[in-house]
């Protein structure tokens, strides 16, 4: 959208940096940031691969857990939250190049504990659909500690970039 109206309707695109440090690192781009939905894309690059140049299963991982749990503060009101297990599974692999989307959504949602499941496709460029499962991932999470005073800066970020 553009014009001045629309970006009093919808919040920025979320800034990957101020999210989320070690996604940007790696290239991760956030596209949708809310209580019911996590998603975004990483283009494969050397930087996360292992030696064979295929995506380094720890990076799926690293993606399944910054997501679930930017949900989880989100669908918290904002609280603290702290994974508590992760669990995922490697089906296929993306090698460099290779466009990969992920996508995390909550399966329960409480105060105090939620759970989520992500899934990482490898995209088909010219259509722009998901094309292989890579990977799926089941995320624990605690979601109903404060805020430190020392984290409040981050928690201004998510309320800025988050769709409620």
């Amino acid at each position: 959208m553009s014009g001045e109206g629309a970006s009093r309707m919808s919040p920025p695109p979320p800034n990957t940096a101020e999210l989320d440090a070690p996604l940007h690192t790696i290239g991760f781009q956030i596209d949708v940031l809310s209580a019911v939905e996590v998603n975004g894309y990483l283009r494969v690059t050397d930087s996360c691969c292992q030696p064979f140049k295929m995506l380094h299963d720890g990076v799926s991982a690293l993606i399944a857990e910054a997501l679930a749990s930017m949900g989880a503060q989100v669908a918290s009101g904002f609280r603290r939250v702290a994974g508590v297990q992760l669990s995922i599974n490697h089906h296929r692999s993306a090698a460099v190049g290779d466009l990969v989307f992920a996508r995390g959504t909550p399966v329960e949602a409480s105060k105090a504990i939620q759970v989520w499941e992500v899934s990482l496709w490898k995209m088909n460029e010219s259509t722009m659909k998901k094309e292989v499962l890579l990977s799926t991932a089941k995320v624990v999470i605690l979601s109903n500690m404060n805020v430190p005073e020392i984290a409040k800066n981050a928690v201004s970020a998510f309320r800025k970039y988050a769709k409620l």
